[in-house]
């Protein structure tokens, strides 16, 4: 594995020598985890693309009742061109 100097070039990273100590800690703690996970013996067991079998859980389409312009435009006081005419603001 490589080391944390490594991975500080690779990302173009200026690090302190506590951030370097902190964050290979963490590395090792990582990788201690992965190595945990291939001690378990996963023969003849099917790779799995997700871990939880969802559905669509979105709505079927509907067809909605639109208003039409003239309807709207019935109860306006006042009308210009299809459009609501409202009093002039400066």
């Amino acid at each position: 594995m490589p080391d944390i100097k490594t991975y500080e070039t690779m990302a173009m990273l200026d690090l302190t020598e506590g951030e370097r100590e902190l964050l290979d800690a963490r590395l090792d703690a990582l990788a201690e985890s992965f190595a945990e996970l291939e001690k378990i013996d996963a023969d003849g067991v099917e790779p799995m693309v997700v871990t939880v079998s969802l559905q669509n859980v979105l709505r079927e389409d509907a067809v909605l009742k639109l208003v039409v312009r003239d309807d709207l435009l019935a109860n306006a006081p006042s009308q210009r061109d299809g459009y609501f005419q409202v009093p002039g603001t400066l």
